[in-house]
């Protein structure tokens, strides 16, 4: 049985607005991965918020190296140097195109 102490020592502190996700899951990994959440001595609601971080940083990551591509490509695609100096002096000013 599980101890109610263990698990509040395992968690992180929780801020004061929190929402409730409900997600259906195949009994069997769910099972599988309730077991190697306990083998790790951590909750599956700890893993499954640590995987959600995870997966908005990545996303985040994602977003901003495509960005920062399509900037470069502006860049690359302009056929003068002055051009492209004045872009980038508006980008540095905070005004972009």
């Amino acid at each position: 049985m599980r101890s109610k102490t263990r698990r509040s020592e395992s968690s992180a502190p929780r801020p004061a607005c929190q929402q409730i996700l409900n997600v259906r899951i195949d009994p069997a990994l769910r099972s599988e991965f309730a077991r190697a959440a306990r083998a790790e001595n951590r909750t599956v609601a700890d893993v499954l918020r640590e995987l959600i971080r995870t997966y908005v940083a990545t996303a985040r990551q994602r977003k901003f190296t495509a960005e920062a591509r399509r900037q470069s490509s502006l860049i690359a695609s302009s056929p003068e140097e002055s051009e492209v100096m004045r872009w980038v002096q508006d980008v540095s000013a905070g005004d972009p195109e």
